[in-house]
């Protein structure tokens, strides 16, 4: 070029008398071009010694493999490490991973279902969170495989990475009449996610295995947060003393923190006058006072699966099996004590 710098793609359009869009379907063979245009293309490259810069190209087609990643929220523990499950995989792969967190902005889901629209993906791992829109879940299906991890979505057959909730909660819940209680109320999750329904029926099967009718045992339908354990331990604990409950069955770790904080801005000593148990065993619930009893769930394995999985759907393994859940293991620790006055 007389200018000194190399040719450019428009360089290339304007000797050939070609638009640039169709210099780059002749280059990237992604549209149709008649064979006459097609050579004077080829011709004006040649002459012009042109060289597609390789790194725009590679920018624009986002040539290195990229999956989403969809989670509710970060300041819960267990999403992330859950999302590190998935980037440690992916990582693994060379595979990049774009991480959206819907409930960070307002209107997040739908601009997060832009963004990731606008992404040449190769996949989704999603996990569901309280305010999912079916709409946009549909909308995520037709970018390619998804993966669900933690939750089931109803109406939707996708794959699902999941723990044994139901187990995990009648384990945790027979603890509790273990121990001698009979007077029980439950913080449970919102009310249409799978975990919360599964969990919420692990703790009604220990309950009539005891001998206790589970309709009789009140039910506090919370938000997953700890905001929302707070708020609900105040309704269960607003009774008389002689008619409050002596445990709570609290279906995530978040909700028993917010409630070991209600009770100590009341006064009420965990485990000596209520006992409380958890589920998911977040890292900072060993080093609370009382140190809290819960279910662990193995959510770094469980991200790692997800991605695992997603990565054989995208490789056109049709036939892949769909994996067990994972088991959960009962963390015993100090926030469970015999109800005063048993015998």
């Amino acid at each position: 070029m007389s200018n000194g710098q190399p040719p450019t793609m428009k360089d290339v359009a304007r000797h050939a008398g070609v638009s640039v869009s169709t210099v780059s379907y002749v280059l990237n063979d992604s549209g149709p071009v008649a064979p006459a245009r097609r050579a004077r293309v080829l011709d004006a490259v040649r002459v012009l010694n042109y060289a597609p810069n390789e790194a725009a190209r590679g920018l624009k087609r986002r040539s290195a493999p990229t999956i989403g990643l969809v989670v509710p929220e970060l300041s819960n523990q267990f999403f992330a490490l859950l999302a590190e499950g998935v980037e440690q995989a992916a990582a693994a792969r060379g595979v990049l991973v774009v991480l959206c967190a819907p409930e960070a902005i307002d209107g997040g889901e739908s601009l997060n279902g832009r963004l990731l629209r606008s992404q040449r993906l190769n996949g989704i791992i999603y996990l569901s969170g309280a305010s999912t829109s079916p709409t946009s879940l549909l909308e995520l299906t037709r970018l390619g495989p998804i993966v669900l991890v933690d939750e089931q979505v109803p109406g939707f057959d996708l794959p699902a990475i999941v723990s044994d909730n139901r187990r995990g909660a009648r384990e945790v819940a027979q603890h509790v009449l273990e121990a001698g209680h009979r007077k029980i109320a439950v913080i449970g999750g919102p009310e249409g996610l799978w975990t919360a329904q599964q969990r919420l029926a692990g703790y009604r099967e220990a309950l009539a295995a005891a001998g206790i009718e589970p309709d009789t045992v009140p039910v506090f339908g919370g938000s997953y947060r700890q905001e929302s354990g707070t708020e609900l331990a105040a309704k269960a604990l607003s009774g008389p003393s002689s008619e409050r409950p002596t445990a709570l069955l609290c279906a995530n770790d978040l909700m028993a923190i917010g409630v070991l904080e209600y009770c100590r801005s009341e006064g009420i000593l965990v485990p000596e006058e209520l006992s409380v148990v958890g589920f998911d065993d977040l890292p900072l619930v060993s080093l609370l006072t009382p140190r809290l009893t819960t279910v662990r769930q193995p959510a770094r394995d469980m991200g790692v699966r997800a991605a695992n999985l997603l990565f054989e759907l995208i490789d056109d393994k049709v036939d892949v099996p769909a994996p067990e859940p994972f088991p959960t293991l009962l963390q015993i620790r100090d926030s469970v004590a015999t109800p005063l006055g048993s015998s």
